[in-house]
């Protein structure tokens, strides 16, 4: 294991481990293309150069989002094919893990990009949370075909004609296989933690302020469960005879326990856990990207887009230039 930061700070490590002095950080640069490009010291740099390189198979940062992105996009660069890459973060429910994405790569999304963000999620929930046929669903403001932004309108048709084409057989010049995603049309807000779907497809900006609102609702119910069981004898009396089953109920919710959010589209995977996140959190980012590297995640991915014959013509994607600033403008 690389683990790149200030060497004189992290001190003592475990065999195995290997430390890079990397003593600069860019995660808090208000400009992450420039601060990556005219800082090549910093550790995020220096990790997405040795990933890029071959010298690790995988990338776990915690840093700065941005930074990440951009470094990932510079020195990693996309799969052939991919559009943009995407955050996919697996969501923790009651009715069961359900990834959505895209989660803050990209603040504006075309048709194409949410139809590739569809397999690659739909590959990424087979190799990792171990989802057989996974249901997608396409996030909107109704169920109904007709209801959405011109976005999630295209987006959809195009997944509806893929799915009707699976079934009929009619899959013109891909194999017989490809383009049987599950498809289950639009989902609304409350079907992210309802079960309605296995992977939920949206652009960055909606699926970035979806997940901070889902945080934001799970904490301050949490909080307020705590508050409640301590406000009196009653409540205390009362909160004993929880605590096991609401201890069970957290850490069936913990959204550390499913690493963090996972960079989809790129030619190695990177694993981005959440700044706030205890060793455990951190740990189990580890342990995953270990496993998406072990079960080649970007491989698979990248094989379910090429049967679908969704990959991107060459010469039909933007500049490196402007995709890096539009990915790095979170």
């Amino acid at each position: 294991m690389l683990l790149f930061g200030p060497a004189a700070e992290i001190g003592e490590t475990p065999p195995g481990v290997e430390v890079v002095d990397a003593p600069v950080s860019v995660a808090k640069s208000p400009d992450p293309v420039r601060a990556v490009r005219s800082t090549p010291e910093s550790s995020i740099v220096q990790a997405t150069r040795a990933l890029g390189e071959g010298r690790a198979q995988a990338l776990v940062c915690a840093g700065g989002t941005g930074a990440a992105l951009a470094a990932g996009l510079f020195n990693v660069k996309r799969a052939p094919g991919i559009h943009r890459p995407a955050l996919a973060l697996p969501i923790p429910a009651p009715a069961g893990t359900v990834t959505l994405l895209d989660v803050g790569a990209n603040d504006q999304a075309r048709p194409e990009h949410l139809v590739q963000f569809a397999y690659m999620g739909a590959a990424f929930a087979t190799a990792v949370l171990g989802v057989r046929e996974p249901r997608v669903g396409l996030l909107s403001n109704g169920q109904e075909r007709s209801r959405g932004s011109e976005l999630v309108l295209a987006a959809g048709a195009h997944l509806d004609e893929r799915a009707a084409g699976a079934r009929s057989g009619d899959g013109g010049d891909r194999p017989d296989d490809a383009g049987t995603l599950r498809f289950v049309g639009h989902v609304e807000g409350d079907d992210l933690v309802a079960g309605a779907a296995d992977v939920v497809v949206t652009d960055g900006f909606t699926g970035n302020i979806a997940l901070k609102l889902m945080e934001g609702v799970s904490q301050t119910m949490l909080t307020s469960v705590r508050a409640a069981a301590t406000s009196s004898t009653r409540g205390k009396l009362g909160g004993l005879l929880l605590r096991s089953a609401l201890r069970g109920f957290r850490e069936e919710i913990d959204p550390e326990g499913q690493g963090g959010a996972y960079l989809l589209g790129l030619r190695r995977l990177a694993v981005v856990p959440h700044g706030r996140f205890s060793r455990r959190g951190f740990a189990q980012a580890i342990a995953r990207a270990e496993l998406a590297a072990r079960e080649d995640v970007v491989g698979v991915t990248h094989a379910a887009l090429s049967e679908a014959g969704v990959l991107r013509r060459a010469g039909g994607g933007a500049p490196m230039s402007e995709q890096t600033r539009s990915l790095a403008g979170e």
